[in-house]
């Protein structure tokens, strides 16, 4: 393996703390929680994975926003990997079956569009909200 340089140190360092700055326990002043199920049910689906790209999409946009926190088992196994998403001005709303593409796709259209991704939502607002988008 290569040395690594100074600057290769800073830059490691810097990525170390924009993910620290992501994911975080407990309680959290980010308006945005993205809450996902690490149960063992939640891990043996993929949730890791999930959980991970939820860490890069938000990165790749820039949201300092927005958090990503682990919980455990949310009672929708049969649905794992389960994310909650809580976005200000919309209903919580819990998904399930949610892989690298759908967590791609829940940063993409309902946090920056604040549009549901109905065909992962599993734990339903009313049908109106729905309907409307969430908005």
């Amino acid at each position: 393996m290569a040395k690594k340089t100074l600057e290769d140190l800073k830059k490691l360092r810097e990525q170390g703390r924009k993910k620290r700055d992501l994911v975080k326990s407990g309680t959290t002043s980010k308006n945005i929680q993205i809450i996902v199920g690490m149960g063992t049910c939640g891990i043996a689906a993929g949730a890791g994975k999930s959980f991970d790209t939820f860490i890069a999409e938000l990165d790749a946009h820039n949201l300092d926003n927005a958090a990503v926190t682990q919980t455990g088992c949310m009672g929708l196994c049969y649905v794992e990997p389960t994310v909650e998403v809580i976005v200000p001005g919309m209903p919580s709303v819990i998904y399930g079956e949610v892989d690298g593409e759908a967590a791609r796709r829940i940063v993409r259209e309902h946090i920056l569009k604040q549009r549901m991704v109905n065909n992962h939502v599993f734990d339903r607002p009313a049908v109106d909200i729905i309907q409307d988008g969430g908005k």
